[in-house]
Parts: C-alpha cells; structure tokens; sequence
C-alpha cells in the first residue's frame, strides 16, 4: 500500500473512532430539557450477575449520598437524584461537560425476586447488591 493511501486510511479510522466515542458519551449522557421533574441525564451502569446476587455499580461522581435515592420496584431497579453545580457566583465558566441537573436511571430486572443487599460508595460509584430471593 502506498504511504500516501496508509495515511488516510489512519485518518479515516482516527474519525470513525473518535466518532464513535462522541456517540458513546451522548449516549450516556442523553441531555434533556430542563424541567425539575423530568431527569436530563442518566449516569452510566455495569451489571454483573452471580449465582446469588446481582451487582450494579453506578458512576456518579460528584453527588452526595444523600442527594440520591434507590428504589426497587418489580422489575426495575431505580436510581435518582441530583448532581449539583458547584459554587460558580463569582467564576466564569469557560467549560461544561460533566453533566449536572437531576438524573434517573432506570435497570430492567429479569423476572424474579430480589431485596436490596449492600450499598456503597466506592471511588465515586455507588455499588448495589440486590440479593435474589
């Protein structure tokens, strides 16, 4: 392959991946309207089953324990709350990408029973346990 067809097709393939990234954080972070009931972002999850449990760690750095609430309802497991902006009364923003506002998350559970195990913060990440039953 020539030098010259190797280098844009490298540029090609640096586009098509920072592109797909970019369509990953939207993803994530899906802003919405702002309206103090409706959630304008969702934090990201990772879900991992065992025999016994269920562990779901949420990214949620920023936001104080108590700015959060889980909730277990038949199939879904609920987590919401609020990431507050910091004080900025006498700062000029000049960047935000970290979303703020108030957030939902709703994980679909597979048809079964379950209660609310451990709950934690850990590096930012509140990690759930949700023992089956």
């Amino acid at each position: 392959m020539p030098l010259r067809n190797l280098e844009t097709w490298m540029w090609a393939e640096a586009c098509d991946i920072l592109d797909r990234a970019d369509r990953l954080h939207r993803q994530f972070f899906r802003p919405a309207v702002m309206n103090a009931k409706q959630p304008t972002w969702e934090p990201p999850v990772d879900v991992y089953e065992t025999g016994y449990d269920f562990k779901i760690t949420i990214a949620l750095p920023g936001v104080a324990p108590e700015h959060l609430s889980v909730i277990l309802e038949s199939d879904h497991l609920i987590i919401e709350g609020q990431r507050h902006l910091p004080n900025t009364a006498e700062a000029h923003i000049r960047r935000l990408e970290i979303p703020y506002g108030r957030f939902e998350r709703r994980i679909e559970l597979p048809a079964r029973r379950f209660e609310i195990g451990t709950r934690e913060f850990v590096n930012g990440c509140l990690i759930i346990s949700l023992r089956k039953i």
